[in-house]
């Protein structure tokens, strides 16, 4: 910011760099916003310079973190300006306070389209740099076939062509379409013959981003790339303002290496082999430096021709090689070395046959576990924990063990559940998984969740060879002074099932395990009660005939929890002591725990989902769809293998049923043919939001299957009239192999009241929904699954948004991987209340058949509204004040459901209004109270009353009350659609072949717009 000449600016700026608090600043900031605004009103008489001078002035403003909503227009009129100082204020300034939503920005498209195609070098600069910074559909649709011919334009210079190539990029992540693949790959062939290296540095970061979103395209990019980084490794015709600490241009090589993992496979030997020289050559020379800039940019190009290694499965040697220069990174100083050596090295597990080469480094990487950094820490325990199998698990655990006593308490909860899980799935023999998980517990008791002493008592109740050496581990440990209570939960259960085979061994006769089990009673909580009075039971047991001095104390104390505040502690006790009353009957009533039936472990369950997650989360697989899209990819492991349900009927048009089907369960269809539900494995998600659908439910057919007739799938008809809000979805009248196998009628009707579940389902994807809502604001988060082993390709998403909502819906992936979720978020404003619904238009392609479907979004006029419960003295004066229409509406309403009193305070609350009883004097009407929030009303009060007739319940008057008119036509007729019971037509009778008779029904036949579908 040149401040020569600007004396006003500088005495400004002086002035607020000399006051002495934020309150001074406040009110010499307020001050020269009022002198602006003064002189803006009286533009004609403003000079350039002055006009200038406080454009400057609110940026600075700007910068200091005020809101500048006004001058706007002064500043988008000084790009016209025909002189170069004018016109650079113009576009500096524009480039800050306005985003690419502002509708001021259109004003200047002309202007910024012509100085694009203008003559002048340093206008189009500009220009090129402002639209790159703000970007934005209107920009993309109009200036990129201009930026493109720029790009192109062998007449320019290069400089120009530099920003052209970022500007394009802008545009192209904002709008895909604003780039023909067809025309471009020949031209982007041509771009990456560019000599000049800060062309080619620009035109590399557009490729990337091209081919990372349509790699079939740019196949014959390929030998172009190999060649720039021949060009790059043997340092040929490369500037010296492009060598870095002698380094030719890294960026440019990173870029290239980036590029080049997007394609599959290289077919072509020749360009292989040269491809594997640069390789060697970049891993051959590079090592740790003093010089820490010339370091960190030698290992980013080796640490990018690392991944490029592993992405196209090199041969074993180049992969030792690899591991080898991986392994002196780990045992480098510098910290950051260290750290990406481990994490490629964890990388590194994912290729096959190189885990023993990994094993030799070993000592070092348990070394650093100790590290002062606990980044790298944690990459260690990583790679411990990939690495373990059964060759090597003993002394890792052991490793993981001896670390957990020093380990911070950050990361003692995973070290805890990864030496669990290590333990289980390579422990050599039980008795050495009994001595681990028992040293964990007194280790780190706090950090190990009751699946990890669980799994022990199942693995010592199903062996027992194993069930007197658990005991006796027990009675060890509680011999300690100090035990945690993890401990004691184990070792009371154990020795009170096992306690008798130790009964010949000193120190372990009943009355001396009683007594220090008995020792732990008065320090433990509640739970760890309920456990010992179980033990104490089962000693008793064990000791036939009883011993009348133990027996005793155990009464004593059976009788004293008799009373205690905890029903299941007293419940033990009563019962206990009941039991232990009826002498050698005892044990055939507490006879020893039967042997639990194999199931899968928790525990393992969780390494499973670890280590998919490890395998899924290639930075070189999903770097696709952070490119082009906001959207979140998350894997799915858990196949369910089901049958789909045969004969599926289309929707039809009927009006509302009852919403008591809305909340019901969803079965899906055996393979012999019963109907059950499907109750998928928890799954442990790393996203905020947590994974919605879970496993998912039927798993669809591979690509190969699908007919190739299948085309094209009808979609559903939204429609946002009167009836539409709570009507059921219609299809179009076109024949299609491909239906919904949920109703979506239902479905929309249940997330309406609901804020998660699915809005729709076919045997190739699954869509479902979780919202949050907050005043007027909304954020909803669509799931995209995938249950195919195959790709679905060209997935599009097009939100159409009735007028009242505004709503932005973040980038979808062009492809969803097999089956993977997708997390699209969805951002909704409220601008004022009506009852049209926003539609979701999504379509995407498996194999031959191209589905599209429309579907209603469920931000519904209740999602606005947040129940509020007002008494006696504020209601009246309110409901007094909001006299007659257009505030206060009144209705009688015929054909209503017959509801009880009870069931329709469900249903209001159910629509977000807080029914408040006794206000009103007669028992048999309702009032209830609500607030509604909007862009234009903000918080605003609504009160309704429901007067019912206890003669005729198909009948009432309903009124409502709020301060805006249309907030109170709109809220009586939402209420009234989800009380009237609109009467269905009878289906005519018709005559229809026989259909073979199956002995369950289908689930779509219990729908009643299924039902009526079949019968037409």
């Amino acid at each position: 910011m040149a401040l020569s000449g600007m004396r006003g600016l500088s005495v400004f700026i002086s002035d607020v760099r000399n006051c002495q608090n934020k309150e001074q600043e406040r009110l010499r900031v307020d001050k020269e916003l009022g002198n602006i605004r003064a002189r803006f009103k009286n533009e004609k008489g403003l000079s350039h310079y002055e006009k200038k001078k406080y454009v400057w002035k609110m940026l600075y403003i700007f910068m200091l973190g005020y809101d500048v909503d006004f001058g706007h227009t002064e500043t988008v009129s000084l790009i016209s300006a025909p002189k170069y100082p004018e016109k650079q204020v113009g576009y500096i300034v524009t480039s800050c306070l306005l985003n690419e939503n502002n509708d001021f920005l259109r004003m200047v498209i002309n202007t910024v389209r012509n100085d694009i195609i203008g003559r002048n070098e340093t206008f189009q600069c500009l220009a090129l740099t402002m639209v790159g910074n703000i970007g934005g559909k209107d920009f993309s649709e109009s200036l990129a076939p201009d930026v493109q011919k720029l790009l192109i334009s062998s007449s320019c210079r290069p400089l120009v062509r530099k920003k052209a190539a970022l500007c394009l990029l802008r545009l192209y992540r904002k709008n895909p379409d604003v780039v023909n693949v067809d025309g471009w790959s020949d031209r982007m062939t041509q771009l990456l013959d560019e000599r000049d290296f800060g062309v080619l540095t620009s035109v590399m970061s557009l490729f990337v981003s091209l081919v990372s979103n349509n790699v079939e395209a740019y196949w014959n990019c390929l030998p172009k790339c190999v060649k720039i980084l021949e060009r790059l490794a043997r340092n040929q015709d490369v500037p010296q303002e492009y060598t870095y600490y002698g380094i030719p241009s890294p960026w440019l090589q990173v870029k290239t290496m980036r590029a080049l993992q997007y394609f599959p496979t290289i077919e072509d030997p020749n360009t292989k082999r040269a491809l594997f020289e640069v390789l060697q050559r970049i891993l051959m020379g590079t090592d740790v430096v003093k010089n820490v800039n010339k370091s960190n940019a030698s290992h980013a190009v080796l640490f990018e021709a690392l991944a490029l290694v592993m992405h196209l499965d090199a041969e074993k040697e180049m992969m030792s090689q690899c591991v080898a220069l991986l392994g002196k990174f780990i045992a480098a100083r510098e910290p950051n070395i260290r750290y990406l050596g481990l994490e490629n090295m964890t990388r590194m597990l994912l290729v096959t046959d190189v885990q023993d080469i990994i094993k030799r480094h070993q000592a070092q990487i348990v070394t650093s576990l100790k590290d002062p950094d606990i980044s790298i820490r944690r990459r260690a325990l990583d790679l411990l924990y990939g690495m373990c199998d059964v060759t090597n698990a003993k002394d890792i655990v052991e490793e993981l063990l001896q670390y957990l006593s020093t380990a911070e308490f950050a990361m003692r909860e995973e070290l805890a559940l990864k030496s669990a899980i290590l333990a289980e799935k390579f422990a050599p023999d039980l008795s050495w998984y009994v001595d681990v998980i028992l040293q964990l517990i007194d280790k780190a008791g706090d950090f190990v969740s009751d699946d990890i002493w669980y799994r022990v008592v199942q693995f010592v109740t199903n062996n027992e060879d194993l069930q007197t050496y658990a005991a006796a581990k027990a009675r060890e440990y509680l011999d300690k002074p100090a035990l945690h209570e993890t401990m004691v939960k184990v070792s009371a259960y154990l020795l009170g099932e096992y306690s008798h085979l130790l009964a010949q061994r000193p120190g372990c006769s009943p009355k001396e395990i009683f007594a220090i089990i008995n020792e732990k009673l008065p320090t433990v909580s509640t739970t760890t009660v309920a456990i010992l009075l179980s033990s104490y039971a089962k000693i008793l047991m064990h000791t036939q005939p009883p011993d009348p001095e133990l027996q005793d104390h155990i009464w004593v104390i059976f009788r004293k929890y008799e009373t205690f505040i905890d029903v299941e502690i007293q419940q033990r006790a009563v019962e206990y002591f009941a039991l232990s009353k009826k002498g050698a009957s005892l044990i055939d009533v507490l006879a020893e725990m039967p042997k639990y039936p194999e199931r899968k472990s928790a525990l393992l369950r969780k390494a499973e989902v670890a280590e998919v997650d490890t395998t899924e989360q290639s930075a070189i697989k999903l770097r696709s769809q952070q490119q082009t899209s906001n959207a979140i990819v998350i894997a799915d492991q858990h196949p369910v293998s089901m049958s789909l349900p045969e004969n599926q009927l289309g929707l039809v048009k009927l009006p509302r049923q009852d919403t008591e089907a809305i909340s019901r369960d969803q079965g899906s269809a055996k393979e012999n043919g019963t109907v059950g539900t499907v109750e998928p494995e928890p799954i442990t998600s790393a996203d905020i939001l947590g994974d919605l659908l879970g496993p998912l439910a039927i798993e669809g057919p591979s690509a190969g299957a699908v007919p190739a007739e299948q085309n094209l799938i009808s979609g559903l008809d939204a429609t946002t009239t009167a009836a539409g809000p709570l009507a059921l979805a219609t299809l179009d009248d076109q024949s299609s192999s491909i239906q919904p196998i949920v109703n979506i009628g239902e479905r929309f009707h249940a997330l309406s009241l609901k804020d998660n579940g699915v809005l729709y389902e076919d045997p190739h994807i699954q869509i479902g929904l979780k919202a949050e809502w907050r005043a007027h604001h909304g954020r909803l988060v669509l799931f995209l699954g995938n249950k195919n082993t195959s790709p679905l390709d060209s997935v599009r998403a097009l939100i159409l948004p009735p007028t009242h909502l505004k709503m932005e819906l973040s980038l979808v992936p062009d492809t969803i991987p097999p089956r993977a979720q997708v997390q699209c978020p969805l951002e909704v404003v409220n601008h004022r209340a009506s009852r049209d619904i926003a539609v979701l238009d999504f379509s995407y392609k498996f194999g031959t058949a191209v589905v599209n479907v429309k579907l209603r979004l469920p931000a519904v006029l209740n999602k606005f509204l947040l129940p509020i419960s007002v008494s006696a003295e504020e209601f009246f004066p309110q409901w007094k004040s909001l006299s007659g229409p257009p505030l206060k509406l009144q209705e009688v309403v015929r054909g209503v459901k017959p509801l009880s009193l009870p069931e329709m305070t469900n249903l209001f609350t159910s629509l977000h209004l807080a029914v408040t009883p006794g206000l009103d004097v007669n028992p048999n009407n309702l009032v209830a109270s609500t607030t509604f929030y909007s862009e234009s009303t903000h918080a605003m009060l609504c009160l309704i009353r429901v007067e019912t007739d206890p003669s005729d319940i198909t009948q009432l008057r309903i009124t409502v009350a709020s301060g805006d008119p249309s907030l109170t036509f709109e809220l009586k007729e939402f209420i009234k659609e989800h009380l009237v019971n609109i009467p269905t037509a009878a289906a005519v009778p018709v005559v229809s072949p026989v259909q073979p008779q199956s002995s369950v029904t289908p689930a779509g036949y219990t729908d009643p717009g299924a039902m009526l579908a079949g019968l037409l």
